[in-house]
């Protein structure tokens, strides 16, 4: 059945900051009645309630605490616990260590703390976590962009997506998506730094990253500021044969 093939839809993969007609990254993964809100940066709650409900959510999951891919979920506690949405139990919400303080600091106003459990149900991401969501396989690898940060491979139906999440190249990333039908994948750089730690992908980096893992296709997504989506497409194409696309906001792609 077609509600069952593996989908991704872009509700926004602007960076660092929302454009007028993009928000920051975020994403909903969906196979048949499971959807999984995947990073949940500025303006993509607004976008995710074209598709589903808060409290029709399966899981969150978020590949690091960088604003621009988590911020949303403070918009997504009020609404959780003092709007109109009425939650059966809190969201399952799967995210790097340290995600239940941070959540807690910013959220609490008073000498008591706020209750972010009754919102979300967090399980904190280590290299190698999986989880069963619904219909959805989550598997979590450890990328490479200073801090704690993770890419995720999602399968159902013997379909695979890898989300790269924020990372320079590495070794994780590359065997996360060994074999994948669709990588989503980084290119924010556009050029490699001269100097210092390399924290993200240049579209050159993600043609070979998909190329290297074998991919399906490419789907090139949180392209910065110094690069336009025609560049980032046309100079990963240069480095990978098979399709390569922008995470354009509002689409939506099957998988496999």
């Amino acid at each position: 059945m077609a509600s069952d093939l593996l989908r991704l839809t872009v509700l926004g993969s602007a960076t660092p900051y929302a454009s007028v007609d993009n928000p920051c990254s975020g994403y909903l993964v969906s196979s048949g009645d499971t959807r999984v809100w995947v990073d949940a940066g500025s303006g993509t709650l607004a976008q995710l309630q074209r598709h589903v409900r808060l409290d029709e959510l399966d899981a969150i999951w978020i590949s690091h605490l960088h604003a621009d891919h988590s911020a949303d979920l403070l918009t997504a506690y009020y609404a959780a616990l003092f709007a109109d949405i009425q939650l059966a139990a809190p969201i399952p919400l799967f995210g790097p260590p340290g995600i239940a303080a941070r959540l807690v600091h910013f959220l609490t106003n008073t000498s008591q703390s706020s209750p972010v459990e009754s919102a979300f149900a967090i399980q904190e991401l280590h290299d190698g976590h999986q989880a069963r969501v619904g219909a959805l396989t989550l598997t979590s690898r450890a990328v490479a962009h200073g801090i704690p940060a993770f890419a995720l491979r999602v399968e159902a139906a013997n379909r695979s997506l890898v989300y790269s999440g924020d990372t320079a190249p590495c070794a994780n990333l590359t065997q996360l998506a060994e074999g994948c039908d669709a990588l989503l994948c980084e290119a924010e750089s556009a050029q490699a730094p001269a100097e210092g730690e390399q924290a993200h992908h240049t579209p050159e980096d993600t043609g070979d990253t998909a190329d290297a893992a074998r991919a399906g296709r490419l789907i090139v997504t949180h392209v910065g500021r110094f690069l336009t989506p025609q560049q980032a497409v046309a100079r990963a194409s240069a480095r990978f044969d098979g399709p390569v696309d922008h995470a354009a906001p509002g689409a939506t792609f099957s998988i496999g």
